[in-house]
């Protein structure tokens, strides 16, 4: 293992790595080899000379993400089998290419083992986005993964990170097919259909992790009206019109979503006159929709990207589920979420308490929601854990 070079931590710093943490932060780091370049794979030696593991290095507040705790080399053999090993857990929750659905995360980052890295599938495309200078080197070969661990269903791979890389590396990224091209953008999420816009979309063009937060507004849609805020492509949209509602808006600040929106909507029910999509900011469109719907759907993007963030997150939060909760009917069913990875379940409900004393209504927890299993949660990482939810019953 001599061709690495090596990373060493202050005395007493190696407590989370030993306890299977993959974060080793700059604050524990006592000196590193000379040469070492953002995106370098380095070994991490502990101050009695024990190697910790193996990992990309980076520059900030994290050092080294961690691939291995093991002294071994990262080798094309490493990519594949971290890859395969992905599949199986999404084979093993029947959510790879199952009958009526094609759309599904196949690497989660820490939760995989594999720190910095993301691949959505739709269809026979993988979307796959590097966070770090060390998945963009070996992007090639993440490729090759992929496609090997798939035995051929992903024929083509978008590579879609130039907005998520590290901007002071120089890395000069890219978004475009790495393999394949001219793929069909439409992808089924059991049983609907959704154009996925991963070139100029959000993330990798879809959200897959509010799959079964979907299947359950389908649940409660039956002779409601419905309210989808921060629409986006208009995926609760689509799934509460299958479940029988009455009426549904969409409501997206972005003249981008709302036209994706009304696509998706067309796809699966072309001609139906129950839905309309408007443009327009969500605390405006809330105060004047007083009484007008029986189920909302609140699914703002993340208010906090760090913790410094976070008080005023909070307040966010607040503001926006007062508004919801004041405007929904009697008997109103509210699906409230947040994505900030930076606000716990406990202060999101706390936002979420505070914002019903302020509507003064009597409010009841139905569900606690969460991510699906193909966004596991690595038990040794719970920062992995980002997306929470509330679906309350409102009198």
């Amino acid at each position: 293992m001599g061709a690495y070079k090596s990373v060493y931590l202050k005395k007493g710093k190696d407590e989370s790595i030993q306890r299977f943490h993959p974060w080793v932060f700059s604050g524990a780091v006592a000196r590193i080899d000379s040469g070492i370049s953002e995106g370098d794979t380095v070994r991490v030696i502990s101050s009695e000379g024990e190697c910790l593991g193996v990992g990309h290095y980076q520059i900030g507040s994290i050092a080294v993400r961690l691939l291995t705790f093991e002294d071994i080399e990262i080798t094309s053999d490493f990519w594949a089998s971290r890859i395969a090993a992905a599949l199986r857990v999404r084979q093993a929750a029947n959510l790879a290419w199952r009958d009526g659905n094609d759309i599904f995360r196949l690497v989660y980052g820490e939760g995989d083992g594999l720190p910095g890295l993301i691949v959505d599938c739709f269809g026979d495309t993988a979307v796959m986005q590097a966070h770090t200078a060390g998945m963009h080197i070996n992007r090639q070969s993440l490729c090759e993964a992929v496609i090997a661990a798939t035995e051929g269903k992903v024929k083509n791979i978008y590579y879609k990170s130039a907005a998520t890389l590290p901007y002071k590396a120089g890395l000069d990224p890219e978004d475009d097919f790495i393999i394949g091209g001219n793929a069909c953008d439409i992808a089924t999420e059991n049983g609907m259909r959704f154009r996925i816009d991963w070139r100029k979309g959000q993330k990798t063009g879809f959200f897959i992790d509010q799959r079964d937060n979907r299947s359950l507004v389908e649940r409660y849609a039956r002779d409601r009206s419905v309210l989808n805020m921060f629409c986006y492509t208009g995926g609760f949209s689509v799934a509460a019109m299958r479940g029988g509602a009455t009426k549904v808006c969409s409501v997206d600040s972005s003249e981008r979503a709302i036209t994706l929106a009304d696509e998706n909507v067309q796809l699966n029910f072309p001609g139906d006159t129950r839905h309309e999509a408007v443009c327009s900011d969500a605390f405006k469109f809330l105060a004047e929709a007083a009484n007008k719907y029986d189920l909302i759907i609140l699914d703002p993007p993340a208010f906090a990207k760090h913790r410094m963030a976070v008080k005023n997150a909070l307040k966010g939060y607040i503001r926006l589920n007062a508004r919801g909760i004041a405007a929904i009917r009697p008997g109103g069913i509210l699906f409230t979420f947040s994505c900030s990875q930076a606000v716990s379940r406990e202060q999101f409900g706390n936002a979420v308490f505070t914002a019903a004393t302020l509507a003064r209504r009597n409010v009841r927890i139905l569900h606690r929601l969460g991510q699906p299993a193909d966004h596991p949660v690595n038990i040794f990482h719970p920062e992995g854990e980002y997306l929470k939810g509330l679906v309350l019953f409102v009198e």
